[in-house]
């Protein structure tokens, strides 16, 4: 199956998931702001608790960060927040909202992303129902969700040259491995401990970026 384009921004790059902070909103500012002078230009707020106000007031507060550093952000798999506070978009997980009422919802220029896991029947479903980019993985041992089924590599060439979305490589990824995730073929890879665990959280989402120079295209093409 082969689509086409969607009228949506092209998720490239560093895309940064928010750890756990046990409801330390101080910390998670702190941090999220220095990723984002690192270069990270997509940011998914991913907090599981049942305290939708503390929720509410974090995503308002991170959108306020990310618009001042001209990126995005995207609400794991609230929709209601994503609404709410006005989010750039939300990302899905198999056992969430549709991507279908997703998009009838956020409309045309919403980004909604999609967890595929290691199947290309599941991200082709999802882009038929309007996904803006599907995530594969875990791609390495990942301690966020170390029970999570592997995915191999070359899902992501295939996933490359199947979907006419964004590929990103999630799952374990950090500076060492992230080369081979982009050079087979991700456009994006999801960074959540190896970057908010660094001990200069600028410095490693810097050099997490520019592992997306032109010059690494060269050697992702060859």
């Amino acid at each position: 199956m082969t689509t086409t384009a969607k009228p949506h921004p092209t998720l490239q790059g560093l895309y940064a998931i928010t750890p756990d902070f046990g409801g330390d909103s101080g910390t998670l500012y702190r941090q999220v702001q220095a990723a984002l002078e690192g270069g990270v230009r997509w940011l998914q707020y991913r907090d599981k608790s049942p305290d939708h106000q503390r929720r509410s007031h974090e995503a308002a507060a991170l959108l306020a960060l990310c618009r001042r550093h001209r990126a995005r952000l995207i609400i794991n798999d609230d929709l209601d927040l994503a609404r709410q506070v006005g989010a750039d978009g939300v990302h899905l997980g198999q056992q969430d909202t549709g991507v279908g009422a997703a998009r009838q919802q956020l409309g045309p220029q919403a980004l909604i992303g999609a967890t595929c896991h290691d199947s290309l029947e599941l991200a082709e479903q999802a882009v038929a129902e309007g996904a803006s980019y599907c995530a594969f993985g875990r791609l390495f041992p990942s301690q966020t969700k170390p029970q999570a089924r592997p995915a191999p590599l070359h899902l992501l060439t295939s996933a490359r040259d199947r979907l006419g979305v964004s590929v990103v490589a999630i799952g374990g990824l950090n500076l060492h491995n992230a080369p081979a995730a982009i050079r087979a073929g991700a456009d994006a890879v999801a960074v959540s401990g190896a970057l908010f665990g660094a001990t200069d959280i600028r410095a490693e989402a810097h050099l997490l970026s520019g592992l997306f120079d032109p010059a690494q295209h060269l050697e992702k093409s060859e």
